[in-house]
């Protein structure tokens, strides 16, 4: 079983335009579609589509029209009943893939659903073999949330904490380091604009996404402070996989972009698959790859299944971040 947090879910509307988004300008929409989503929710629809255990938790009344949505699509999900209504994120598209994105803050979720929420996470993790905590923090949760929850698991937990995946930014990324290495997850998924900010070095995303070799060194830092594995996005040009055993650069052949929304946690949920079904670093790198692609190449926030995978497109090969280009 692989549980999901989404502290910060949200109804997403995605609209495709016809012609270039015109700033000031009158357009109109090709398409525009509405799903329950949030990193978390997404990272679970992938594993669910795949037939993999899954389950979604996050906050949400009853009659939340995000809540649902989620029922009528028959996702595993738990959610903490809160009052105030959850956001509702927009998502605009040009026609050659090219997403602008305009994200609302969410719900400010008080001290007691905060505890809340945390006692349902630990509740389902005791029988998971990986926890997914993904997304932004709505507001009255703390920065450090996500790395004092990690240390509360395996405090709690022991020998049956699931691993620990995490995938956010900012600040709450940055936390994670800011404390001890208990707090440190196995797994984060930073792309190379949050791995510059959380390495806080003279680095720009652009060399990242363009050096798998820079990737790599950048990511032993964090390897040696206590991360498990760091897996790298570098949007087209594939991504990176840094571990205690080594690292890897992997690329899709090119593809017709159609949206980047979601790529990210489809790409997390396809390293998640090969890692339960005890692939190697490669292997999981690839399915990584080709379900991040596989992403990239649908409509709006489609969320990829097996059948979309074009995994013999994807190319891995080993680095060595200890060494220059």
């Amino acid at each position: 079983m692989i549980i999901t947090l989404t502290c910060n879910p949200a109804l997403d509307k995605t609209i495709e335009l016809q012609e270039p988004l015109a700033h000031g300008a009158v357009q109109r929409a090709a398409t525009s579609h509405t799903q329950a989503a949030g990193k978390g929710v997404n990272v679970s629809r992938a594993l669910s589509v795949a037939g993999a255990k899954t389950h979604a938790l996050l906050p949400g009344g009853t009659n939340d029209p995000l809540i649902a949505a989620l029922r009528g699509d028959g996702l595993n999900f738990t959610s903490l009943p809160i009052d105030e209504s959850l956001r509702t994120n927009i998502t605009l598209t040009d026609p050659d893939g090219t997403t602008t994105k305009i994200n609302e803050l969410g719900p400010t979720l008080s001290a007691e659903a905060v505890s809340a929420l945390s006692a349902l996470v630990l509740e389902a993790s005791a029988e998971a073999t990986w926890l997914v905590m993904a997304g932004s923090l709505p507001p009255g949760v703390p920065a450090d949330f996500y790395a004092q929850l990690t240390a509360t698991l395996r405090d709690s937990l022991g020998t049956k904490c699931p691993k620990i995946a995490v995938d956010t930014s900012g600040e709450p990324l940055r936390q994670l380091y800011a404390h001890t290495a208990h707090h440190i997850p196995d797994l984060i998924k930073p792309n190379a604009e949050e791995l510059a900010d959380l390495v806080g070095a003279r680095l720009s995303e652009k060399q990242l996404e363009t050096s798998a070799q820079l990737t790599a060194e950048t990511c032993q830092a964090l390897l040696e402070r206590g991360t498990g594995a760091v897996l790298a996005t570098l949007g087209a040009h594939g991504a990176v996989l840094a571990t205690s055993q080594g690292a890897w650069h992997g690329w899709h052949e090119p593809i017709a972009a159609r949206s980047t929304v979601g790529a990210g946690d489809s790409s997390l949920a396809g390293f998640l698959l090969a890692a339960i079904s005890q692939g190697s670093s490669e292997q999981c790198l690839k399915s990584a790859i080709a379900y991040g692609a596989a992403a990239t190449s649908l409509p709006g926030s489609t969320i990829p299944s097996p059948s979309d995978l074009t995994a013999d497109a994807v190319t891995v090969v080993s680095l060595n971040p200890r060494q220059g280009s």
